[in-house]
């Protein structure tokens, strides 16, 4: 290949890594409880191929009446990543969320009794 030819081709976009988008989901938060939904344990994959990526979660209660805006809110924010041409979020409720799946910072903000 002459130099002409390799100054064409175009730049890759550095990989996404499922630390960066665990990271971006930092930013999310459950309306109702002031903290993330990786702290609350919600999050339970990220799965990325090439440049899409899948986040598979849960929420607090089937009957949360704010699911689909908390998945419109995954969904941008992982599409807003350098390398993102797709997300996909896909709600579950196995296994069943329990406070207990909760960051310790997470439940030192919110005190849970049994």
């Amino acid at each position: 290949m002459n130099s002409t030819t390799e100054s064409t081709v175009p730049e890759q976009t550095p990989a996404i890594t499922k630390e960066q988008v665990y990271s971006a989901l930092k930013d999310v938060y459950d309306p109702e409880i002031p903290v993330s939904i990786v702290d609350l344990g919600l999050v339970y994959d990220v799965k990325i191929i090439d440049d899409w990526v899948g986040v598979k979660m849960t929420l607090t209660s089937q009957g949360c009446g704010l699911s689909g805006q908390i998945a419109n809110n995954v969904r941008e924010r992982v599409a807003s990543l350098p390398g993102v041409s797709d997300a996909d979020v896909r709600i579950v409720w196995f296994p069943a969320w329990t406070p207990a799946m909760m960051s310790e910072e997470a439940k030192k903000k919110v005190q849970f009794t049994r």
